[in-house]
């Protein structure tokens, strides 16, 4: 779960810097400013996307660290007579 949260805080301060900085371009007037925020409504869409690969590769990766299973491992149990 730890994880996950580090993964959303990282996509929030990417796509958040990305603006801040768009903005402080456009208010100065840059030329740039047109073509930096189309490639942050790209990133928009491509950062989540991104980070949610890596929350499926990183939760696999930890499942075939724990025993490959989605199961729960069996507890001792009574023997039935």
């Amino acid at each position: 779960m730890k994880k996950k949260r580090i993964l959303a805080w990282t996509g929030i301060v990417l796509l958040a810097g990305m603006y801040i900085t768009d903005l402080i371009l456009a208010l100065i007037g840059s030329p740039a400013a047109k073509q930096l925020l189309t490639i942050s409504l790209l990133f928009t869409a491509a950062v989540p996307i991104l980070l949610y690969g890596l929350q499926v590769v990183s939760g696999k990766n930890s499942k075939e660290k724990d025993g490959g299973g989605s199961e729960p491992p069996i507890a001792n149990t009574p023997k039935q007579k």
